[in-house]
């Protein structure tokens, strides 16, 4: 006879559940939270049930999104969403997404044929880097602070969410060069935490080693010696709380500016992190080193599109023909 669970047996305590909460990232949430609103609303607007919801009220939802000019990304998102809070409630499989998959494909069919792309963070090529760096000043905490972000999170590979999430003891100095504990990554959900090496660079102004070591002599000059790695700065010019994601990316885009790159209002962190892997390919690095370096699952097919803007100039079919 099979034995029903009691009252009890179906309980989580508070702070079990705020443990649950805190294995899903924080900007993980916000994304869920908003495209959950945002799904929920719509249901009751147009008089849908919600959860569970049918094949035929995603694909209609989806065409509204379409209509609404969201991208392609936003959608999938939107779609992962909805079927993980299913899944959650226990309504596995749920809705369907074939109908959903096509109106979604009509709706990239569409943007194609209107010249409209997604909108990618150009990678930061060495040349790049050098100028962003030379346009970032050296004499003010800011200026440091922003150095150390752009030589580490382009050596680092790094997601911002891993830059955000450095502290001081992270980050230790060696004879070779630094190593940096990467405490939790996208791939890494279980927390496991990576140290990866970064080699002493042949470049006064990006050598990652002199520009770490000058931003925290500023920050002790400022009395901090641990804590966040990358921090605001006041408007009086001293270190406050950690910088946050999107500061991160701001700051990105400032440095952009600075050195008057082409489409400089288009980068962001990402940005630091392909232009890492598409300098190393250049370099010679294996593919699987580089997926290993910047923590991408194994065969990502997100290394595998740096790798191809590299080759699709380097192996042209037209090179060397004359033309």
């Amino acid at each position: 006879m099979e034995i029903q669970p009691r009252d009890a047996d179906l309980v989580l305590s508070p702070s079990t559940r705020r443990r649950i909460e805190r294995a899903v990232s924080p900007n993980t949430q916000r994304a869920y939270a908003r495209q959950l609103g945002r799904f929920n609303d719509w249901c009751i607007i147009n008089n849908r049930t919600s959860l569970p919801a049918t094949g035929e009220t995603l694909a209609e939802y989806v065409a509204a999104l379409c209509d609404a000019g969201y991208s392609a990304s936003t959608i999938e998102q939107a779609v992962a969403t909805i079927r993980t809070a299913h899944r959650v409630a226990g309504h596995k499989a749920q809705p369907e997404t074939e109908s959903s998959r096509l109106v979604l494909r009509s709706h990239r069919k569409d943007q194609a044929a209107e010249g409209k792309r997604t909108r990618k963070s150009p990678p930061v090529t060495l040349d790049a880097l050098r100028r962003m760096i030379d346009a970032t000043s050296a004499d003010s905490l800011i200026g440091v602070r922003d150095r150390v972000l752009l030589v580490l999170g382009f050596a680092l590979m790094g997601r911002r969410s891993e830059l955000a999430a450095l502290n001081i003891a992270d980050v230790t100095e060696t004879e070779d060069g630094l190593e940096v504990r990467v405490k939790w990554s996208k791939t890494d959900q279980e927390a496991v935490g990576e140290t990866v090496a970064i080699p002493r660079g042949s470049h006064a102004e990006t050598d990652p080693v002199r520009v770490l070591n000058a931003y925290l002599r500023a920050l002790k000059d400022h009395g901090v010696t641990n804590g966040p790695l990358l921090r605001s700065v006041t408007r009086w010019g001293r270190p406050g709380d950690s910088l946050s994601e999107d500061g991160i990316n701001r700051a990105v885009r400032a440095a952009a500016l600075r050195a008057n790159l082409p489409n400089a209002d288009a980068y962001t962190a990402h940005s630091l992190r392909s232009g890492g892997a598409t300098a190393s390919y250049r370099a010679g690095a294996p593919v699987s080193v580089i997926a290993a370096h910047g923590r991408w699952a194994e065969g990502s097919p997100t290394v595998l599109r740096y790798i191809r803007a590299v080759d699709k100039w380097t192996d042209n079919p037209l090179r060397g023909i004359g033309l």
